[in-house]
């Protein structure tokens, strides 16, 4: 799923990052900080929120920058924008350089929102002229309309991110740096989005994704960056930082005795949703018993996952295979592989996927499922660890998983 990256782009280093660092001095009280001020002393104590980064991007590559919360990312992509000074090593930037950190930074809350376009507008370098002409384009994108002349105070925050990320991409840049605000916007404005970043990477920007959508960051980025501590953990293409990741975030679920082994097997949500949301309604397996966790009868592994959409638009599904506790097997998707759900009526929709002959050895497993717009683009509901099982091999080898093989 992951894009590819073209390496007829691959002529220009937009961005070159050397030993970056960056140093906080803590006091234990204000008082103490007026005293060092006034007496040249130095601080009591050093918190290092990034340390020794070293990466490049050429033109037209997408880094997707992922880590637990408090890695040092917003630290990273504030030093990269310039709105925070680099305590140790170096930046190198090339081209016009425009970014989404924070909602309605730059904008101000008493004026319009065709006001703050103009005032927003010259802050990332767009003259009156530029943005009259852009004017028509970026309301209509931003959906807003009917809003326009209001005051951005009344705003909701996904009205403020719809505003700020047509604005910021009315031109495209060099380099574009997005965080995770768009996940603050609704799932129709969120594919928007996705299209038009997918399109900046296509005509060649180089593009900085921060997201703890890790679909997200495999669907766009072809290489990714690791963060943990405030330095590098994994650098590279993305396939691979995302599976050293993915294997980091697993460990610390078994750590903490995860929900969906506790309950053997039960469907949870992650939260309720209302009937005009989409959303995941259950997660099956076929032939399971009142074991806990319950044991698959076999041969085939049977899953049936269901979704109600309102609006009739026909969704995409997603499935992933996990050993419990341990790697990941495989994950599938409808739109991956032209497959369409099944109107069930009532808004809803459903597939039901098989393994035949199911080649994995004996163990416990676990099932997740994903709801997708129809393209595949925006994650409208995810269930984790839905449902986990036994399952005892007819052949008790050892190992994970039987492959396809003749001896010779």
């Amino acid at each position: 799923m992951s894009s590819k990256f073209n390496p007829l782009l691959n002529s220009q280093t937009l961005i070159q990052v050397e030993g970056l660092g960056k140093q906080y001095q803590i006091y234990d009280s204000p008082r103490e900080r007026m005293k060092a001020l006034l007496l040249g002393s130095g601080p009591q104590r050093h918190h290092w929120a990034l340390k020794d980064v070293s990466f490049s991007l050429a033109k037209g590559q997408c880094l997707g920058l992922i880590g637990d919360n408090g890695a040092g990312k917003s630290t990273l992509l504030k030093l990269l924008t310039g709105t925070l000074q680099p305590s140790t090593g170096r930046i190198e930037r090339t081209g016009r350089l425009t970014a989404i950190l924070e909602l309605g930074a730059g904008f101000h809350p008493d004026f319009t929102g065709r006001q703050n376009l103009y005032f927003g507008g010259s802050l990332i370098g767009l003259s009156a002229e530029e943005m009259k002409r852009l004017e028509p384009e970026i309301i209509e994108f931003s959906e807003l309309e009917a809003s326009i002349d209001r005051p951005v105070k009344t705003y909701s925050s996904g009205m403020i991110v719809r505003l700020a990320f047509a604005l910021v991409t009315a031109v495209e840049p060099a380099i574009l740096i997005i965080d995770e605000a768009l996940a603050v916007g609704d799932q129709h404005f969120q594919k928007k989005c996705i299209e038009r970043i997918d399109q900046f990477r296509e005509a060649g920007c180089t593009i900085i994704f921060c997201s703890h959508s890790l679909y997200h960051v495999r669907h766009l980025c072809d290489v990714s960056l690791w963060l943990s501590g405030g330095q590098v953990q994994a650098f590279g293409p993305t396939e691979h930082v995302l599976a050293s990741y993915e294997t980091h975030v697993r460990q610390q679920d078994a750590k903490g005795d995860s929900a969906a082994a506790a309950n053997g097997g039960a469907v949870a949500p992650r939260a309720d949703r209302s009937r005009d949301q989409a959303g995941l309604v259950s997660v099956e397996v076929d032939g399971l018993n009142a074991d806990t966790p319950p044991l698959m009868a076999g041969p085939d592994l049977v899953v049936r996952v269901k979704a109600r959409v309102p609006g009739g638009s026909r969704p995409s599904f997603g499935v992933m295979l996990e050993q419990n506790h341990g790697v990941g097997i495989t994950s599938l998707a409808t739109h991956a592989e032209g497959v369409e759900a099944v109107p069930l009526g009532d808004e809803q929709w459903g597939i039901t996927l098989r393994f035949p002959d199911l080649p994995l050895h004996s163990g416990e497993y676990k099932v997740s499922a994903y709801l997708f717009d129809t393209q595949g683009l925006v994650t409208l509901d995810e269930w984790l660890n839905a449902l986990v099982f036994k399952w005892v091999a007819p052949n008790l080898t050892p190992g994970l998983v039987r492959l396809p093989h003749h001896w010779e």
